[in-house]
């Protein structure tokens, strides 16, 4: 694991808020329906999913959005493994993160494998029909020199009114880059800049309805 750990406040005992970032890491209403709402839906991925299918996330954080994936790969039944490759620079301890998703019985209730795995230290690790590799560090370094390309991309930093560095011009160019063809993204924020940034990286964007309280959230293909 990385020295530099994510700095924890808890909210109401149950939810982790990023004292580095003043900003909770999951959604206060209901962490999980957002992560299906916006990751999931918004990538289309039950339509999608498929042998070898690759996504990729910036932000890690608890894990939520990977478990949730899990959930429905099982759900769909379908044979084969997916990719799943996050960046995070903060990592979270194995026991901020159980305890993390102690609020989601669903969730807690397929997340032993991966607690068991990032407990140990590990950053690649297979769980039921999904290839994981966490990598650990600061996106605008290591994302560049990935030889990947994603099928569909989470894009769940924190704010980028509190996380700008997470959501700027090169970086988002550096997702474009590293997006397959009619590869997807889907992000929580609708802010301006960050919809003129995919744009300029070559998505086609989109505001739609968010989620809970948030009025709107962005997707987005990559054009050829």
């Amino acid at each position: 694991m990385a020295d530099q750990r994510a700095a924890l406040d808890w909210r109401d005992g149950v939810i982790p808020v990023s004292t580095r970032f003043d900003d909770p890491y999951f959604s206060l209403n209901d962490g999980l329906a957002e992560t299906r709402h916006v990751f999931l839906a918004g990538n289309q991925l039950a339509a999608r999913l498929r042998d070898g299918f690759h996504i990729a996330e910036l932000g890690f954080g608890t894990g939520l959005n990977l478990l949730a994936v899990q959930m429905l790969w099982a759900a769909m039944g379908a044979p084969g493994v997916l990719r799943y490759t996050s960046f995070e620079a903060f990592p979270m301890g194995a026991e901020d993160i159980a305890r993390a998703l102690a609020h989601f019985p669903e969730a807690q209730a397929v997340a032993g494998p991966f607690l068991a795995a990032w407990a140990q230290g590990a950053t690649r690790f297979d769980l039921p029909g999904i290839a994981v590799e966490v990598v650990l560090g600061d996106a605008r370094d290591t994302l560049p020199g990935w030889p990947g390309q994603a099928d569909a991309w989470f894009l769940d930093g924190f704010s980028p009114a509190k996380n700008p560095e997470l959501w700027s011009d090169v970086l988002m160019a550096e997702v474009g880059a590293h997006t397959a063809p009619q590869g997807s993204f889907a992000t929580y924020t609708a802010a301006g800049g960050v919809r003129r940034a995919l744009q300029a990286a070559g998505f086609q964007v989109e505001r739609v309805q968010g989620h809970g309280r948030k009025r709107h959230m962005t997707v987005g293909r990559r054009q050829p």
